[in-house]
């Protein structure tokens, strides 16, 4: 049993594609496909159900899709610590983040981290779904941390560790009713329209769930994916917006006011798979956060 043969079939057992496997893979389809069967004919059983339609593991594949993974972790671990011994520290990260943060510099970070570690090779996306995506792909062993917006409530399963907290502040055209309010409540957005991320999003979970618990209904009518063009939006009449208090550029033609009475804050949560233990790359790297989170 090879160890290319696991890295294959978790990939096909994650993307449920062969053509999938063998992109996130850079190799061809049919030796994706041929390592997969040779590992079915060691293992004297069949890892997947195909069909012309779709691909799906079958029974066995379920039970050994962790196993497998847990082998690949295991060298993995034992192949850094040599190369470690002998070289410094090295390995792989995959992080995920959000077009729009506050509370920690990722980009300083990260670029103070390969300075120090410039063999650990460092990935940074982001997710078109948001915390819940990004959430999801660690969960799934995609990536080894996430950056999210999202309360430790809905983060089941992973390690948290709160980076920062900011209160939500409501955004409006400064000659709008509510502008000479010195905060807002949601009862007073009644019947106005929203500039909104898409349903996913953190800040987005937080406030659909405000809303319905308030009784107040609302319509989004703009989504957008980054946090910076919400008051373009507002500016053009298009829609107010309740968002977390970020960094920002002053607006003069903006208002923005404290939203009052809801009890409602944005978490920054920093997630790690809660039952991998963590290499020592990722468990740096956890360390340099937290330092700079207490400083």
């Amino acid at each position: 049993m090879e160890t290319r043969q696991l890295e294959y079939f978790v990939a096909v057992a994650e993307e449920l594609s062969f053509t999938r496997a063998a992109q996130r893979m850079f190799a061809v389809q049919s030796t994706v496909s041929a390592a997969v069967r040779a590992l079915e004919t060691e293992l004297g059983t069949r890892l997947f159900d195909r069909s012309t339609r779709r691909v799906a593991l079958s029974p066995a594949g379920a039970a050994f899709l962790p196993e497998a993974k847990s082998a690949i972790e295991a060298l993995e671990r034992a192949r850094a610590t040599v190369q470690e011994a002998s070289e410094g520290l090295r390995g792989s990260l995959r992080i995920g983040t959000l077009t729009s943060i506050g509370g920690v510099d990722l980009p300083a970070l990260l670029g103070a981290f390969h300075r120090r570690y410039p063999l650990v090779d460092i990935h940074v996306t982001v997710s078109i779904t948001g915390s819940t995506g990004l959430a999801g792909e660690v969960r799934q062993g995609r990536l080894d941390a996430a950056l999210v917006g999202l309360p430790e409530t809905d983060l089941a399963g992973l390690d948290v560790l709160r980076v920062d907290t900011r209160p939500f502040v409501v955004v409006l055209p400064a000659d709008h009713r509510l502008a000479a309010r010195r905060a807002v409540r949601l009862a007073d957005l009644a019947g106005e329209s929203f500039i909104d991320t898409p349903r996913g999003f953190g800040n987005r979970v937080a406030m659909d769930r405000a809303f319905d618990a308030a009784g107040v209904p609302r319509r989004v009518t703009v989504e957008v994916a980054d946090l910076r063009t919400v008051p373009g939006y507002v500016r053009a009449g298009l829609g107010l917006a309740v968002v977390p208090d970020l960094p920002a550029p002053d607006e003069p033609d903006l208002t923005v006011r404290p939203l009052a009475g809801a009890g409602l804050d944005w978490p920054l949560n920093l997630v790690t798979a809660g039952a991998k233990r963590p290499s020592r790359a990722l468990r740096t790297l956890l360390d340099l956060i937290e330092s700079a989170r207490e400083s």
